[in-house]
């Protein structure tokens, strides 16, 4: 990669391996894994062994992994799922949580459970928010522009001891728990059961497979309606053929960032500790965002006041380092991040935030350049501002 990237929350380029994996279902073994001769039944069991190998590094049933086309996807599918199953149900997700989940909840009763100036989830708020008729919780694992990392156990200890208070009070409302794990896949523990999750989503793009692949683990007993109505495929809760070559891109690409897991978090880490101490001790005006002592790995969530994170991100682009304000989705409508709002950031570091992120193509070589071509940035828009 010829450039300085820094913005793998929002997009990974594709592993060499996975392309490997993929290749031969774009051609030899294009065949539909449906259909009843040899041919289509080698394919069968391809998909199949993906199944196996994502369910392995969830700790559950292959039968409780459904393939989906990216997380908007999975995330649609869990939360309308329950809902249309559970029409007259209340639901509730985080203040911080991306569109793709606050955009399907809002068609529903629901609630938004506050985090505080970490971006962590407040725990006796979303337990005294818990209604009679909710159904379904959502919290993601890792915040994709803070980096913050959810207490799920506890959050699922929290769902556990309503559903125990339910069970004596004879109310036979569910009550299930929700996950969008996608910036957590590469450096996190996916095992579904120790996390407490009923659902959870995770996408290949974030994790050097392709875009637009992705799974949803749903636990067995959950109730869900379909979205997508059809041949029966993924259990009968995502008809149409399967998209095997991206489903074995999926599932090599999980494999890969799980068993490197822990040489990424220690190097990327101690990548995004220099960085940042090196922007602090360059420019003491550095206000650095999120829970730092549980964060993502690589991310790397900076303000500094009184300055445009717009116009920072175009100068830096102009240098030849690439990064962002935030969410890509946020950035693309050029509206102020609902997860800095939410965190109670004040005005002018709202405005003037950057989310850098590292990945496996990120080296210690590149953090000196890196921090040059922001300090060299700021410094200017801090010198341009009206005294």
């Amino acid at each position: 990669m010829n450039m300085l990237y820094a913005d793998y929350a929002a997009a990974t380029p594709l592993d060499s391996r996975v392309l490997t994996a993929m290749q031969p279902y774009f051609s030899d073994d294009f065949f539909n894994p449906s259909s009843s001769y040899v041919a289509s039944r080698g394919v069968r069991t391809a998909l199949e062994a993906a199944r196996e190998r994502v369910a392995h590094w969830l700790a559950v049933r292959p039968s409780e992994v459904i393939f989906t086309a990216g997380a908007t996807e999975s995330i649609n599918l869990a939360i309308h799922g329950v809902m249309r199953a559970f029409p007259e149900g209340h639901c509730m997700v985080s203040a911080i949580e991306h569109p793709a989940v606050l955009n399907p909840a809002a068609l529903y009763d629901h609630s938004i459970v506050p985090v505080d100036q970490k971006g962590t989830i407040e725990l006796q708020d979303l337990k005294n928010q818990i209604q009679d008729t909710t159904v379904l919780l959502s919290v993601g694992y890792a915040n994709n522009e803070l980096g913050t990392i959810q207490p799920l156990r506890e959050i699922a200890a929290i769902v556990d001891e309503v559903k125990n208070q339910r069970r004596k009070k004879g109310n036979t409302h569910p009550l299930y728990f929700h996950s969008d794990a996608s910036q957590a896949a590469a450096y996190l523990s996916l095992q579904a059961h120790r996390l407490g999750v009923d659902l959870l989503t995770l996408n290949g793009g974030k994790i050097y497979g392709p875009k637009q692949s992705g799974i949803l683990f749903v636990a067995a007993g959950v109730t869900l309606k379909p979205l997508v109505m059809g041949g029966g495929q993924e259990l009968g809760l995502r008809s149409g053929t399967e998209n095997v070559a991206h489903c074995i891109g999926f599932a090599t690409a999980l494999d890969i960032v799980q068993q490197d897991r822990q040489e990424a978090v220690q190097l990327q880490s101690a990548l995004r500790d220099e960085l940042q101490t090196r922007l602090q001790q360059a420019l003491p005006q550095t206000v650095v965002n999120g829970n730092l002592k549980k964060r993502l790995p690589n991310t790397l969530h900076v303000s500094w006041p009184g300055i445009d994170g717009e116009r920072l991100v175009m100068l830096l682009d102009e240098h030849g380092l690439q990064a962002a304000t935030g969410s890509a989705c946020a950035a693309n409508k050029q509206t102020a991040s609902h997860v800095l709002q939410a965190i109670g950031l004040p005005q002018d570091l709202l405005q003037g935030s950057l989310r850098l992120s590292f990945g496996a193509q990120t080296t210690p070589e590149m953090i000196p350049l890196i921090a040059d071509k922001i300090i060299t940035a700021v410094s200017q828009l801090i010198s341009e501002q009206v005294p």
